[in-house]
């Protein structure tokens, strides 16, 4: 492992390196953060020093050092139906109305994003209750490809992940009902299970950074940014919501996480209880 009490002023660096990579800002302070998901990576690289490690990930060209640095430090939590209420209602309210857009042709295709989207529980989730609501008969008359669903991330190693559809024991049974894993996944060697061809191929995955322009991806009619901007500065916070904001169609909606709530954007965003949960829908 890297020796950090070497140079301590140089985690000022470090930690300003990796707020430039992936928004998220640690003080000089979260030394044993640092040490825990950077230590071995130094000390791997062969760097003598912290500068000397963070010329290394700049100069490599293959980017694969960076993305390392990124993997390690970026926080992976997620589990699936994040917070139940909200996707009971995208399941009784949201979903079925962006069905009836298209069964009257005023949509010819919903399109949904899930930014920052980790190992993909997340859209794949949503993927399941329209395959839920398809099944009955709640979008009759609609192709469910019709729903193009979108998944990005900063972290190639959970996209990796995200694309196979494949999950250990314990990532299924974070918040995944029985129902779900009995109909919808198969079991597969190393007591893992696999999501099955027809619900993987309902998502697309995408390697972004929260710090990009979105505007290549197109308009969405619902996104889903949850549980991450817990960790920025309310700065970029800001920057987020407004480029967020840019690709979300009029009078679609913005789900944010339970704990988190948008009052910056009230130029943008009208908070609206949609079932009992607050979503924001585009002015």
């Amino acid at each position: 492992m890297f020796d950090f009490s070497k140079n301590p002023s140089d985690l000022k660096l470090l930690s300003q390196y990796v707020a430039e990579a992936c928004c998220i800002h640690l003080g000089e302070d979260k030394r044993y953060l640092f040490e825990a998901r950077l230590g071995k990576i130094i000390a791997e690289s062969g760097a003598l020093d912290i500068p000397a490690f963070i010329r290394m990930a700049k100069a490599e060209h293959t980017g694969k050092l960076r993305d390392k640095i990124i993997d390690s430090m970026t926080t992976h939590e997620t589990y699936w139906f994040r917070d139940t209420r909200p996707w009971e209602s995208l399941e009784n309210t949201i979903l079925p109305e962006l069905g009836k857009l298209l069964q009257t042709g005023k949509k010819s295709r919903i399109r949904i994003l899930s930014a920052a989207c980790s190992s993909g529980q997340e859209p794949y989730s949503i993927a399941l209750i329209l395959h839920k609501l398809k099944t009955s008969g709640l979008l009759n008359g609609v192709n469910i490809s019709s729903f193009e669903i979108t998944g990005f991330d900063i972290s190639p190693g959970t996209l990796f992940l995200a694309s196979a559809g494949r999950y250990s024991q314990l990532e299924i049974s974070r918040g995944l009902p029985d129902y779900w894993k009995n109909n919808f996944f198969d079991s597969t060697p190393g007591n893992t299970w696999t999501l099955k061809p027809e619900i993987r191929s309902m998502v697309t995955f995408k390697k972004r950074n929260l710090q990009d322009d979105f505007m290549s991806l197109g308009v969405f009619d619902l996104v889903l940014c949850r549980n991450v901007a817990i960790y920025f500065e309310e700065d970029f916070k800001k920057d987020l919501f407004s480029r967020l904001g840019q690709i979300i169609a009029p009078n679609g909606l913005l789900m944010l996480g339970g704990t988190e709530s948008l009052l910056t954007h009230k130029h943008l965003f009208a908070a609206e209880n949609i079932s009992g949960s607050y979503f924001y829908r585009r002015n």
